[in-house]
């Protein structure tokens, strides 16, 4: 079995925790594919508070045959993106990406690489700026349900390494346990996931800084509850008093309804909350 990639490594509880909850902001996502297989996908988002507005148009189009997917996007930041991507064309389980982004309005540019390969218990990847210039790769290896990870990002100008994280773990067929050191081993975050029921998902997560001790472990418990075939709620809350609730509902096949909220119970009197809703259309 291939494991997952070390990005996703922790997939599952950060789902849980972060999918559905459109705090703070009025999104919409519309998404449609034509005859010939050419996606096209507009993501808008509002910011409640200020009232900014950022969206996207990103098109999408995958040969199949020959395994190439090209992909391009653009911004109301005027930043123009594209994407080519080469899959099983030369290796099985061999992917090559090549990607790059354009600021219209400045000089900001970008010109990436990336190498990713995965046969059963690997998965490997390579991303190089050529730009910056930095290297950053990551690695994940499993077996009977463990899982092993670590990330390293180096830079070339400086000589120096600049990101180190692990991951350990264990994959059960409806539960998942992770500890993950991150920042050189000095933020520690274990997680827990479960699917108690066909109906019913948990989860919980701790980080520990070692570099501020005096913060202590911060904690957080979510779930998750599905109501029928068409619609779930969610709530989540934190040692510091802030509880999430999101309710999401099929509106009709293609449509879907994403209602949030995030309230601070130590401040109920306040104007410390914050509420949002997504809604998206997929033809």
């Amino acid at each position: 079995m291939i494991p997952p990639n070390y990005s996703d490594i922790c997939k599952p509880v950060n789902d849980l925790f972060s999918k559905d909850y459109p705090f703070g902001a009025l999104k919409l996502e519309v998404k449609t594919t034509t005859a010939n297989g050419v996606t096209f996908t507009v993501n808008g988002a509002q910011d409640i508070k200020s009232g900014a507005i950022i969206s996207e148009l990103k098109s999408k189009y995958t040969d199949k045959v020959n395994g190439l997917t090209f992909t391009e996007s653009w911004n109301t930041a005027n930043l123009v993106t594209g994407q080519v991507e080469i899959a099983n064309k030369f290796a099985r389980g061999l992917k090559l990406e090549l990607s790059g982004s354009s600021a219209l309005s400045s000089t900001k540019r970008a010109l990436r690489s990336k190498v990713n390969y995965q046969q059963d218990n690997l998965f490997a990847r390579v991303n190089v700026d050529a730009l910056s210039p930095s290297v950053t790769a990551d690695v994940t290896i499993s077996r009977e349900g463990a899982l092993a990870g670590a990330e390293l990002a180096y830079d070339l100008n400086s000589g120096a390494v600049t990101r180190t994280n692990s991951t350990i773990g264990y994959s059960g067929p409806d539960y998942q346990v992770t500890l993950q050191g991150n920042n050189s081993l000095n933020l520690f975050q274990l997680a827990f996931y479960q699917r108690v029921t066909k109906s019913v998902e948990a989860g919980a997560r701790a980080v520990y800084d070692y570099k501020n001790p005096e913060g202590g472990v911060s904690a957080e418990l979510g779930t998750k509850y599905i109501l029928d075939q068409d619609a779930y709620v969610k709530t989540k809350v934190d040692n510091a008093g802030r509880l999430g609730l999101s309710f999401t509902q099929v509106l009709r096949p293609g449509v879907k309804l994403s209602l949030a909220g995030l309230f601070d119970t130590t401040r109920l009197q306040e104007n410390a909350h914050k509420m949002g809703a997504a809604l998206t259309f997929e033809a």
